[in-house]
């Protein structure tokens, strides 16, 4: 057993992100800013969040937080979109928004000399923006066009089911885009009305590249720590998520398809729960280390029932999805769902093998540094360590939190979430006749 666990990596942990290397500072206006240099590289990048997102918006209107971060770079008060996208375009930088459940996102890449441009381009977009009554109106085309092939898309149809199922009556249950009936009604005064709601306190922006760390807190502050909006809303607080009280199913017939698609699953851990990492660890021996885990090795190699099957979990603030996602012929839909049940309840029955957990380990932790070698990855993780308060150390201390992680563990947030019998299942695609 001690051979086998010298094969877990050892980091050197100073050489990740950590308390020597990020600065963290709170403007006076509730900004929250982590700068980390990296002079290797003659990039810089910005990603972060504000607190405001799909879940903030009336339900008779979903989508609106979709389109209105969409719509923010479309038009201020200082440059119309054309200008926006030449000025980028002139130092090839690169710059996006985009709306989840809790957040609207940002991020942004140039040069490091133009880590000015990028900031005062987000300050403008998030404070001046004018909704060009033009430019919204293609853009709620583009939407609209987006969902209508959303309706005959098998795999976004079947998780659309399972949200349904698994969340019902729970904010969770609706998408972020919305859809196509609730995006037509969407006006520009609504667009405006979210936009007002928006501001700066708990707001996280963090700076990863060829940047003096102390000079990118200034500059985030030069440009953005005067923004304040006293109209500023509170995001919704996420109630829980009970599993499924059996086995719960939608069909979704979609004629002429090559393939059914599904998702089974249930309400998750969020990513505050004190054995998210026993989960994440189980998860990816349940659907997705090497060839996608025990159900593709059940599932996909050893019954040849599916072209792809894997599991997933969401790790969000709230109780997003535990899940297995599946295509299949149509004539195996019925076998493939009983091996995937099978597959959960050998998962949730036993222990899983001191080999799975010490080969799993050895992936996340092996697996670390590439995901920090690139600004990008830097940025990220900062962002993430903001928003679920892990603390500046995380990542240093990360190697010994999942070392610790034991086959108990696994099984009982297993347990504590997966249930066999209580599940939601949503199926898409040519379904075979059941008569």
């Amino acid at each position: 057993m001690a051979e086998r666990q010298r094969e877990v990596p050892e980091l050197d942990i100073r050489s990740l992100p950590g308390p020597e290397t990020i600065r963290r500072e709170e403007l006076d206006n509730g900004i929250v800013v982590l700068a980390r240099a990296n002079f290797s590289s003659p990039s810089v990048v910005i990603s972060g969040f504000l607190r405001w997102g799909s879940l903030d918006e009336p339900r008779e209107k979903a989508g609106l937080a979709d389109l209105t971060a969409a719509s923010l770079l479309r038009g201020t008060a200082r440059r119309s979109f054309e200008q926006i996208y030449e000025d980028l375009e002139s130092i090839g930088a690169t710059f996006h928004l985009g709306a989840g459940k809790h957040t609207t996102s940002f991020f942004g890449k140039a040069l490091a000399e133009d880590l000015p441009v990028l900031l005062e381009l987000l300050a403008e977009v998030l404070t001046e923006p004018t909704f060009p009554k033009e430019e919204v109106e293609r853009l709620r085309a583009e939407k609209i066009t987006g969902l209508t092939l959303r309706e005959q898309n098998t795999g976004a149809r079947a998780h659309l089911a399972f949200s349904e199922l698994a969340y019902p009556e729970h904010p969770y249950a609706y998408p972020s885009d919305g859809y196509i009936e609730t995006v037509k009604t969407i006006t520009r005064r609504d667009l405006r009305a979210f936009h007002r709601r928006m501001g700066p306190q708990g707001m996280v922006i963090a700076v990863a590249g060829a940047v003096d760390p102390r000079g990118a807190v200034e500059a985030v502050a030069q440009y953005l720590g005067g923004w304040t909006n006293p109209r500023q809303g509170r995001p919704m607080e996420v109630p829980p998520a009970p599993p499924p009280p059996g086995l719960v199913r939608k069909d979704v017939p979609l004629p002429g398809k090559a393939q059914c698609d599904m998702v089974i699953g249930t309400p998750g851990p969020s990513r505050f729960h004190p054995h998210y990492l026993a989960a994440a660890l189980g998860n990816n021996i349940l659907g997705r280390f090497g060839m996608m885990g025990r159900i593709g090795d059940k599932v996909r190699e050893k019954a040849g029932m599916a072209y792809y099957a894997y599991s997933t979990l969401g790790g969000g603030p709230g109780p997003s999805p535990w899940q297995v996602v599946a295509g299949v012929n149509p004539a195996n839909v019925e076998r493939a769902l009983e091996l995937i049940r099978q597959e959960i309840r050998r998962f949730v029955s036993r222990k899983v093998t001191r080999q799975e957990l010490l080969d799993n380990q050895a992936n996340f932790i092996g697996r670390l540094p590439l995901q920090l070698e690139t600004n990008e990855g830097v940025a990220t993780a900062m962002v993430h360590i903001e928003h679920y308060q892990l603390g500046l150390d995380y990542y240093q201390r990360y190697p010994a939190l999942v070392r610790a992680v034991t086959r108990e563990q696994i099984l009982e947030v297993a347990r504590q979430f997966l249930h066999p019998e209580r599940l939601a299942i949503g199926v898409a695609g040519p379904l075979p006749d059941k008569g």
